[in-house]
């Protein structure tokens, strides 16, 4: 850095035009420990002494202002709407081309313009007095000639006339006050108005003598304002390689035709990831990985059992090579069956413990075995009179929401599927067994599992890569899920050209529950909550109480079922509430829900 000049960034960058771009910066004071290019990620980073920086563009974002009369400094952003007019400089020009060469570069629309001269000028027989203001017309260019300003001049008696004075003319000539005006962006983008002071038209800082600097920040996002020093080693730093970072986000949006590429790894992903995977340890920092191309998508979340000492999560690509069949659903409450046949209509499921029939609440006995099939969902009255119809060998009966039970699918389907042919022939969720593995797995972790639920399905943009030292094992990394910086290197691809390795993607990949409740969150941002069914009323517990008095064994199911908390939300069943009523007890407004118009479920 010897023999060169250190500057504040600012006042380069400020300086700086962007024709003669890029810079190559050597910090040489100053330590600056806020965000900076890997903020993305969380981390911070900090330029230090000898730290080398690449300017490529610079973005211009705001003006600093300082008002000279107390020296106190303020920022507008480059598109704020307000005026400035030129404040005159008291210091004199010797010749009129120093004069013009101060005006900005686009000088004919800034034109007219008004200046005077301490002593007389003559031009030929004619003669100006001292004093006089001059207002520059045009500016004359003639092949071979010297350029000249044409100016027009007032006489005492009001006569006017124009002369043509040389650019070469000396003297002392002094700026008059000017009624243009121009904006921020005007003055910025003029080197010659940049250095002048100006005066404020707008109402906040009326009357305010200013003068404006550029407030710049880089495409790299950290502000010129920093306070370090540094110099332009350009000239010497012509052959260091600088590396972009690019987070996952920026790499999908790369051309095609730059994929594959290798790539080196800057920033890794996080430790307490979303993800319970073999490749996801080994994306350390500098790591070499090949990115053989992007695309979108398609997966399923599939769960575990929650009967299982530990629920299990999987993203499951539905190119997925394994087979299923469908498992039957297991459900505990004529609400749950409710909700499922609005999916599937004509749901039919099975009894698998027996229910006791309380006729005071219109609860019907239900036993082991009993076949259902879901019909329509209907408003009674509640004790409703016991109605049977006999159609083809079936019984029509009423179960309110609230009744608990224990019921599981019927199913006929005996069909094998693949996974992505189960998103298009049945609703989710939807609970099945891998029945074939994926043969071109290693392992599959789906195989062994009694039952998985397929949650629900997405769409998501991703990057297939493998490790150099490995392109034939690849993986899909799902952009929006994992949080990394990598850079692209010009090292060869890691196989012969033109032969393209046969590749084996991983197409399960195992998560956390925690990414499990962010899928959930996504999934149901706009679904407003089920209705919760009413609880019973208290005349169901007391003819609970009185039924279960004959056997034992009895009572304790009875009271088992009656002490079965709801877990549905409470919804539109309470507006059916009759308001002329006076309730003494919020048991007892339920206990009416249930008794004026209760939904129930119609089974055949």
């Amino acid at each position: 850095m010897a023999g060169t000049t250190a500057l504040p960034l600012q006042e380069f960058i400020g300086s700086l035009n962007n024709t003669c771009l890029p810079k190559i910066l050597q910090v040489c004071s100053g330590v600056y420990f806020q965000g900076s290019i890997y903020e993305i990620s969380g981390s911070e980073v900090c330029f230090s002494t000898g730290d080398l920086i690449k300017v490529i563009n610079t973005e211009l974002v705001s003006v600093c202002c300082e008002d000279i009369s107390d020296s106190v400094k303020f920022e507008l952003p480059i598109n704020h709407t307000g005026l400035f007019k030129v404040v005159p400089e008291e210091m004199p020009y010797s010749t009129v081309e120093e004069m013009m060469r101060l005006r900005p570069v686009d000088l004919q629309s800034c034109l007219p313009f008004t200046f005077t001269s301490r002593s007389k000028m003559t031009f030929g027989s004619f003669t100006l007095g001292a004093e006089r203001a001059l207002t520059v017309i045009c500016i004359e260019r003639h092949e071979g000639e010297e350029d000249r300003v044409r100016c027009h001049v007032r006489g005492q008696q009001g006569a006017s006339a124009e002369v043509c004075i040389p650019l070469s003319s000396r003297g002392e000539f002094y700026e008059c006050e000017s009624e243009e005006c121009f904006t921020l962006q005007e003055i910025m983008s003029s080197p010659a108005l940049r250095s002048r002071r100006f005066l404020s038209t707008f109402a906040t800082f009326s009357n305010s003598l200013s003068h404006l600097s550029t407030v710049r920040k880089n495409v790299l996002k950290f502000p010129s304002s920093l306070e370090v020093d540094v110099v332009d080693v350009t000239d010497v730093c012509k052959d260091v390689n600088f590396v972009t970072p690019l987070n996952l986000t920026e790499v999908l949006s790369q051309p095609d035709e730059s994929f594959p590429v290798v790539v080196e790894v800057l920033e890794g992903p996080e430790t307490r990831s979303l993800f319970k995977c073999s490749w996801l340890p080994e994306l350390n920092k500098n790591e070499r990985l090949v990115l053989h191309k992007k695309g979108t998508s398609a997966m399923v979340v599939l769960s575990s059992l929650k009967s299982r000492k530990v629920q299990q999560y999987f993203l499951v690509s539905q190119q997925y090579g394994g087979r299923f069949r469908r498992r039957p659903r297991e459900f505990n409450s004529v609400y749950e069956l409710y909700a499922a046949s609005i999916q599937i209509p004509g749901l039919k499921v099975s009894v698998t413990r027996n229910c006791e029939e309380v006729e005071e609440e219109g609860l019907p006995a239900l036993s082991v075995g009993d076949q259902l099939e879901i019909g329509r969902c209907d408003r009674v009255e509640l004790p409703c009179e016991k109605e049977v119809k006999q159609e083809d060998d079936k019984e029509e009966i009423f179960l309110p929401l609230y009744m608990q039970g224990h019921f599981v699918e019927v199913l006929s389907d005996n069909k094998k599927y693949r996974l992505k042919d189960l998103g298009k022939d049945c609703s989710l969720p939807l609970d099945v067994k891998v029945v074939s593995r994926d043969t071109e797995l290693e392992t599959d972790p789906l195989v062994g599992f009694a039952c998985l639920r397929i949650e629900g399905a997405m769409l998501e943009p991703t990057i297939q890569a493998s490790f150099a030292h490995r392109p034939d094992c690849c993986f899909e990394i799902p952009t929006q899920w994992v949080s990394m910086s990598v850079s692209f290197t010009k090292d060869p691809l890691p196989w012969s050209e033109g032969q393209y390795p046969k590749c084996r993607v991983d197409r399960v990949t195992e998560v956390t529950d925690t990414f499990f409740y962010e899928f959930r969150k996504q999934d149901n941002s706009d679904v407003a909550p089920p209705p919760r069914p009413p609880k019973p009323s208290l005349s169901f517990s007391k003819a609970s109480k009185k039924a279960s008095s004959k056997s034992s064994k009895k009572a304790a199911k009875a009271q088992q079922s009656k002490q079965q908390p709801c877990k549905m939300p409470l919804g539109d069943l309470e507006a059916d509430v009759d308001s002329d009523h006076d309730y003494e007890t919020v048991d007892d407004t339920f206990s009416v829900i249930v008794k004026k118009a209760q939904e129930n479920v119609m089974f055949y």
